[in-house]
């Protein structure tokens, strides 16, 4: 028979997240399930951003199975009841600023908290990434799930390849630049130093673009010719379903000219914590740099 034992967990808003048991039904934020799937933990039900529709978003999905588990909804559409009808005995969610559940409006986070514990993880720009990763990790251990031990040794391979591509002398150092299509006009180009995976890959080495200074934490939004002027070789292109696809771009000049110089590569701002899922996007960056 399973020991049942007071379950507790300090969380990155600063709170103690307490449940009579330790919990079994997760309701998650889809990146925090995606996430907890890869830690061999089973979501009863998923729930989207202001940025998502009605259905999940597959590029924020990683390994999970859609079809199995429940899609609850997203952003001001979702009601506490929606979520509460899983029967969850603990929400997990992330936060950007370490107060806020992000992908909850304040209040429906407020109501839902009467009913479940809500336990976050931050992963806004004050994280490292390792660090986010950990986070998850103690999570998922607390809950009684952890990740092989094989998966260590798979990241630890692509960060140690990572770092030999990026640093290779013999060849000219690649320029990445990492963006977000918002329309045939506009662009918003990342701050490397505002993202957690794009600082890591500063950290390894990698030559990411730094967009001009101004307005925008996250991002310089800007036409397409300001970002062809910076000229990359390299372009990670956001993925997520709020983001304009590349067949939809193809009629500005300025971003058939990147499309022709640059590789393009997928990018996932909002990519499961996970050491599989960071072994992944090391390597394909990786295979970039040396093809």
């Amino acid at each position: 028979m399973e020991q049942r034992t007071p379950w507790e967990f300090s969380d990155d808003r600063g709170r103690l997240v307490v449940a009579g048991n330790r919990p079994s039904r997760i309701v998650a934020y889809i990146q925090a399930g995606a996430t907890l799937w890869d830690h061999g933990i089973h979501p009863v039900g998923l729930y989207g951003s202001d940025h998502d529709n009605t259905t999940p978003d597959p590029a924020k999905s990683g390994e999970l199975p859609l079809a199995e588990i429940p899609y609850l909804g997203a952003g001001a559409a979702l009601h506490p009841d929606a979520l509460l009808e899983s029967e969850p005995d603990l929400v997990v969610a992330v936060t950007y600023d370490g107060e806020q559940v992000y992908g909850l409006e304040p209040k429906t986070a407020r109501e839902l908290e009467v009913h479940v514990p809500v336990a976050t993880i931050a992963v806004g720009p004050g994280r490292s990434l390792a660090g986010i990763r950990e986070r998850f990790a103690a999570l998922a251990g607390s809950l009684g799930h952890g990740e092989p031990l094989a998966l260590a040794r798979e990241l630890d391979a692509a960060e140690d390849a990572l770092r030999d591509a990026a640093g290779d002398a013999a060849r000219p150092r690649a320029r990445v630049l990492a963006l977000s299509p918002a329309g045939p006009e506009r662009v918003h180009l990342a701050r490397p130093s505002s993202w957690p995976d794009l600082r890591a890959l500063a950290e390894h080495g990698v030559g990411l673009l730094e967009p001009a200074a101004g307005a925008g934490v996250n991002w310089s939004t800007v036409g397409w010719a300001e970002a062809a002027e910076l000229a990359p070789d390299i372009v990670l292109m956001d993925v997520r379903a709020n983001a304009e696809r590349p067949e939809a771009l193809r009629a500005d000049g300025s971003w058939r000219a990147i499309e022709a110089r640059a590789r393009v590569l997928p990018w996932n701002p909002e990519a499961p914590c996970s050491k599989r899922a960071h072994a992944e996007f090391f390597s394909s960056l990786t295979v970039a740099l040396v093809g």
